[in-house]
């Protein structure tokens, strides 16, 4: 048992370069000091620059997985990437509001790889928001608000819209007029989180190091703004780590 780090999850695929995915995510905890579990939804075969394939973990077993962690420990945060499908995300989240309630959910809305690869389609509206609605932040980039949208509109029209369900945190490395300005939206306010460095290095499983690293602070006890401005000047020195598309960790 960790006497003095809180318990963090990470429900996502796993990627053999460490780049994205779990190991990206608790190589980022560690370095947050919070202790970090993971469950596996699927296993890839890629690299920094192509994604070859994808073997999904069967939802019986991730909510069986589950189930065991959060009755063993006490889980301040939890952080979903990579799913197959809308369904299979909710009986994720919904499993684990009903084991315990007080968690709360990071979404980080990976729908499509940097390479193109489709993981998940959102075929209904109204599952979506009833997901939304045990969820305590979203994490899309431009690219992907829009589809979580079934209303055309501009990315931040929607993002202000489903900011009735959850708080969102619209990433800005895809933002044509601001690139690096990220806002979130919460029910009440919109903050805007500039970049301190608009020049770095771009990185392979950023978006998954960014969650991750929100994830982490919130369960620190940061309030969402602040953890959000602290995750945005992790992931900053992240992409500024070295020019590759790996990025190093640092303390």
């Amino acid at each position: 048992m960790s006497a003095n780090r809180p318990f963090v999850l990470t429900i996502a695929g796993f990627d053999p370069t460490g780049g994205a995915g779990v190991l990206a995510d608790v190589k980022t905890f560690e370095q947050h000091r919070v202790c970090g579990f993971a469950i596996n939804t699927g296993n890839t075969i890629q690299t920094e620059t192509a994604f070859y394939e994808i073997q999904w973990t069967d939802l019986n077993f991730v909510l069986r997985s589950v189930d065991t962690l959060l009755k063993n420990y006490t889980v301040k945060v939890v952080k979903i990437g990579i799913v197959p499908s809308l369904d299979y995300l909710k009986e994720i989240v919904f499993a684990i509001k009903k084991l315990s309630p007080e968690t709360k959910i990071v979404w980080d809305t990976v729908l499509k790889s940097t390479t193109e690869f489709d993981f998940m389609n959102i075929e209904n509206q109204s599952v979506l928001i009833a997901v939304l609605k045990n969820i305590d932040l979203i994490t899309p980039n431009y690219n992907e608000i829009s589809r979580l949208s079934s209303i055309k509109n501009t990315p931040d029209a929607i993002a202000q819209d489903l900011s009735k369900y959850c708080a969102v945190l619209l990433k800005g490395g895809h933002n044509p007029e601001e690139i690096g300005v990220d806002y979130l939206y919460t029910m009440k306010e919109i903050f805007r989180l500039a970049p301190k460095n608009t020049k770095c290095y771009e990185k392979h499983g950023s978006g998954c190091v960014l969650s991750s690293s929100i994830t982490a602070n919130i369960a620190l006890g940061q309030d969402l703004k602040t953890a959000c401005a602290n995750a945005k000047n992790y992931i900053e020195s992240y992409f500024n780590s070295n020019p590759t598309l790996i990025g190093y960790h640092y303390v």
